[in-house]
C-alpha cells in the first residue's frame, strides 16, 4: 500500500474491501442483513465440516433471528438449489429448539407441524 498517510492506507483498504466484496456479490457467495455478513462457499459439506470452517472464517453457522436474516439465508438455498444448516439444534426437551450455544429461540419461521426432522423445517 502506497502513502505514509493512515488516512490514505484506510481508504486504499476500504477501496479494495468494497472491491473483493462485489466479487463476492456478484458469485452470490456473500450477502448482508442488519449489519451482518452471511456468506457460503457454495460448496456442500456435512455439518461438523461446516462449523469448522465457519470458526476458522471468524464466524459462525447463520441462525436467522429475524425476517431479513432469514432471507439472507433463504438467498442462499435459492441460488444454489440446495439446503442451508442453521445453528440450532433440539435442546434437551423434544420439540423445543436452541442455538447451538444453548440460548433459547426467539425468532422462528418454520412450516405448519415443523420442524419434523424430514429436512422441510
Amino acid at each position: 500500500l502506497a502513502g505514509n498517510d493512515n488516512g490514505d492506507i484506510i481508504r486504499q483498504l476500504e477501496y479494495r474491501i468494497s472491491r473483493l466484496e462485489g466479487v463476492l456479490r456478484l458469485n452470490k457467495m456473500i450477502t448482508e442483513s442488519g449489519g451482518k455478513i452471511f456468506a457460503t462457499s457454495g460448496k456442500k459439506a456435512d455439518f461438523d465440516t461446516t462449523m469448522e470452517k465457519c470458526k476458522e472464517a471468524g464466524g459462525s453457522v447463520a441462525a436467522p433471528r429475524n425476517p431479513g436474516e432469514n432471507e439472507a439465508i433463504l438467498f442462499f438455498v435459492k441460488s444454489f438449489n440446495t439446503y442451508a444448516y442453521l445453528g440450532i439444534k433440539e435442546s434437551l426437551i423434544p420439540g423445543k429448539f436452541q442455538l447451538l450455544d444453548g440460548t433459547p429461540l426467539s425468532y422462528t419461521n418454520w412450516y405448519l407441524k415443523e420442524p419434523s426432522g424430514k429436512g422441510e423445517e
